[in-house]
């Protein structure tokens, strides 16, 4: 298993050139410390685990690694359907030639949505075609607290838990973050 830094994971999933429809997302507080888990999980791509915390209020640091090669009917059972709030992944476009089209294609998005009755997942999955989004589909997150199936998860990859856990620790450690700022 090799730890790395989270965004090199975020770029990882960005480059798959996996289904942008097929990722799920489950995310909640640490059980301890300071910071968040993120679980990201395609099936053909596999399962990621990040594990993240706010240096300062303009930088993020964190790191993950991936915990599974693939989605099994066990670990699909984990990751949240399409019952459950969304999130995408975007990135931004190299030129204003690109900015205009995806605006273009934006704008028509919405007006057929307007001019027809339409469900807001399909709404949502329209504008991230739209825009192109690598990455985007169901999440289920808990700003104060934990997801459920985030317990189970930790359970099924205890040993990378317990290293990610190591490694976000030092890197906090070496950021100073328990001494608040200045």
């Amino acid at each position: 298993m090799r730890v790395r830094d989270w965004e090199d994971i975020v770029s990882d999933v960005v480059e798959s050139n996996a289904d942008p429809e097929g990722w799920r997302a489950l995310a909640g507080d640490r059980p301890s410390g300071v910071g968040e888990d993120f679980y990201l999980g395609h099936p053909s791509q596999g399962v990621y685990h990040l594990k993240t915390y706010a240096k300062n209020p303009f930088e993020v640091r964190g790191v993950g690694t991936q915990v599974a090669r693939k989605v099994d009917d066990g670990l699909a059972d984990l990751l949240p359907d399409g019952d459950s709030g969304r999130f995408a992944v975007q990135q931004p476009v190299e030129d204003e030639d690109e900015a205009e089209e995806r605006a273009s294609k934006l704008e028509q998005v919405v007006q057929a949505h307007a001019d027809a009755p339409t469900t807001p997942e399909d709404f949502f999955d329209d504008v991230m075609d739209a825009l192109e989004s690598p990455a985007f589909g169901p999440m289920e997150y808990d700003p104060y607290g934990r997801p459920d199936a985030m317990d189970d998860l930790r359970e099924e990859f205890a040993d990378a838990e317990e290293l990610l856990d190591a490694e976000l620790d030092d890197l906090v450690e070496e950021d100073d973050v328990g001494r608040g700022f200045h």
